[in-house]
């Protein structure tokens, strides 16, 4: 059955292009390609051994950067085939999105960020763009793996303009400023960063919502951090919970845990397709163009939907997040980069080889983000078997 494609869709053949030009690979598009070589890079194997809670010492069972993004390109790739956007540009952004996460989670990032500060500190998302347009160094005439407009348009802005007309930080970057690895780019390949991005960029920021509540909820219940029974009040997960349990009284807990996510995801998949789709008939959104120009973002949950997922993600934050278990590993965790980030900028020998550079002197803003881009893609494993290396001990176990 041949696929409706919504007017408002990415159209790979309307692609504004890459910034070095290259003979088209028929047959597949510009979008394939650029997924493809996501899929091919080294950043994107790294994320096989990053995590996001858990340290990967404390099971096989616990989501990594990697099953996590596939998870939401997964959830993208089914949302954008039934609104009928381009399947190939939502998977390579939901594939790329997480590719500039430090080790050790959040925790890693906020502590590398804090630990940038004087040298323009440290972002994930800025972080994913300096690793696809020059950190990767694969090809033999550019850096980076020449990604089209639309897949770096999305990369950077997938949660919307970073900037307002006047040029002015919006949003996270308000008080900070733009980091230099966007403003450098964007001087080069303009990704007008006052608008918002593709209607498929908009449903990859989305999945990763969604991904991210179907997950943490699995995780936090098989790390025993909550019960089942904690989320019977729970807006959409209780109601879930309550289905399974009326349909399959006595079925075993690790199926109710399944059947109540999956139902989950379902419910919140729903949601966003039927708003989506009502956002473009009012707006009478007709062509990607126009999905950009919009003042708002056009894939959102409903009003309801929205209050749910503030609900779940507040209880997330307090009862995961916040765990003793998990704040007393990630403290560890931070002073495994701290230690890491103070050995380098000391000592720049410490280096492997071919991460030192002439153009980065000691103690320079230069040298300082040679360390912070060595140290951001190191996996959760690699940090600690150099920290252990350098220091002679195991920070997350003494």
């Amino acid at each position: 059955m041949k696929r409706l494609i919504a007017s408002y869709s990415a159209q790979p053949e309307e692609s504004r292009g890459r910034l070095f030009p290259e003979a088209e690979s028929p047959p597949r598009s510009v979008f394939e390609r650029d997924r493809d070589r996501v899929i091919h890079s080294s950043a994107f194997r790294r994320l096989k051994h990053k995590t996001q809670v858990f340290v990967y010492h404390e099971g096989d069972h616990y989501r990594t950067r990697l099953t996590h993004s596939i998870e939401v390109a997964q959830i993208a790739r089914s949302i954008s085939r039934v609104l009928g956007l381009d399947e190939d540009l939502t998977e390579a952004l939901a594939l790329a999105h997480d590719l500039g996460h430090t080790p050790f989670g959040h925790a890693g990032e906020r502590e590398l960020d804090k630990l940038m500060q004087p040298f323009g500190g440290f972002d994930h998302n800025a972080q994913s763009l300096r690793i696809v347009t020059k950190l990767e160094k694969k090809y033999a005439n550019f850096d980076g793996l020449n990604l089209t407009w639309e897949t770096l348009e999305g990369l950077v802005k997938h949660n919307g303009p970073l900037i307002d007309s006047r040029g002015h930080g919006v949003g996270h970057f308000k008080d900070r400023g733009l980091p230099q690895a966007v403003i450098e780019y964007n001087e080069a390949h303009d990704l007008h960063l006052t608008s918002y991005p593709s209607a498929e960029a908009q449903i990859a920021a989305i999945a990763d919502d969604i991904a991210y509540n179907a997950h943490d909820i699995d995780d936090g219940l098989r790390a025993k951090l909550f019960d089942i029974i904690d989320l019977g009040d729970i807006p959409l997960v209780g109601e879930a919970l309550s289905n399974v349990l009326k349909l399959y009284p006595g079925l075993e807990r690790s199926r109710i845990v399944h059947e109540t996510v999956r139902r989950v995801i379902s419910g919140m998949v729903a949601d966003v397709t039927a708003e989506t789709r009502k956002n473009c008939s009012e707006a009478q959104v007709k062509s990607s163009e126009a999905v950009r120009s919009q003042a708002k973002a056009i894939a959102q949950f409903s009003a309801q939907m929205s209050e749910n997922n503030r609900v779940l993600q507040s209880f997330l934050s307090t009862r995961m997040y916040r765990h003793e278990r998990v704040l007393e590993i990630m403290e560890r965790a931070r002073r495994v980069i701290r230690d890491l980030f103070e050995a380098y900028m000391n000592d720049g020998s410490l280096l492997p080889p071919d991460w030192r550079d002439d153009l980065y002197a000691e103690n320079s803003g230069h040298h300082a983000r040679q360390v912070c881009d060595f140290l951001s893609g190191m996996t959760d494993r690699f940090a600690l078997e150099q920290h252990k290396r350098l220091f002679d001990l195991d920070p997350l176990f003494r």
